[in-house]
């Protein structure tokens, strides 16, 4: 049976609210970041469902032995932001994921060739997907390093329809969150309808080149 990309669009009534704050050019800057926050919260807590590593305990309570279960802390969980503007889907999403370690890239800087875990788990945060291109390349790197299906995710607040044709084509093991998926892109690139602006908007500053604090 021939693979096909999965995107979820969660149905949950706050990413819906959250989305839409972004979408609005009147939102301020101080609240757009925090709706992107909640964004990476909540899409990073979908993404975990069925796919966070756990196993069963037995707990003696006040009252009684029962079976509980844990997150498995042996199995290794590595975070992509994709910087400047995936820090801010990051910045919710690390209140789940607190323990995981954290490699931040720079707008076209290449995966470091450093070997990652062969039983890692990679989530990788990026704010939109538009044409996929800087996505696509950051994929095809995780691949060569065996990154790929079941291990790998990716988080997005807003996705282009241009963008999935893209990652199917490529990628069609891949599993992708997202709050909306858009149906066309401007021709300057832009994701349309889309929300705005996503560096200027969480930096006060369209400068990508922004200073990322060390992974």
């Amino acid at each position: 049976m021939a693979m096909t990309l999965r995107v979820v669009v969660p149905p949950h009534p706050l990413i819906g609210h959250w989305l839409t704050v972004l979408r609005d050019p009147s939102t301020p800057g101080p609240l757009y970041a925090s709706a992107t926050t909640e964004l990476g919260r909540w899409l990073t807590y979908e993404a975990l469902r069925d796919w966070l590593p756990h196993r069963f305990v037995s707990v003696d309570t006040d009252l009684a032995p029962c079976q509980g279960q844990v997150v498995d802390a042996t199995v290794p969980i590595l975070a992509i932001p994709l910087c400047p503007d995936g820090l801010g889907l990051w910045d919710g999403a690390r209140t789940v994921l607190p323990t995981a370690r954290v490699l931040h890239l720079r707008r076209g800087e290449a995966l470091p060739d450093a070997g990652i875990d062969p039983r890692c788990g990679v989530l990788v945060f990026a704010a939109e997907v538009g044409d996929a291109s800087e996505l696509e390349t950051l994929l095809a790197t995780l691949a060569d390093q065996g990154v790929a299906g079941p291990r790998l995710r990716v988080v997005t607040a807003l996705v282009a329809s241009d963008g999935l044709k893209r990652l199917g084509e490529s990628f069609p093991e891949l599993t992708l969150y997202t709050a909306c998926i858009d149906p066309t892109l401007a021709a300057d690139g832009r994701i349309s309808p889309g929300i705005g602006a996503v560096a200027e908007r969480l930096f006060g500053c369209p400068s990508v080149e922004l200073a990322v604090p060390a992974a």
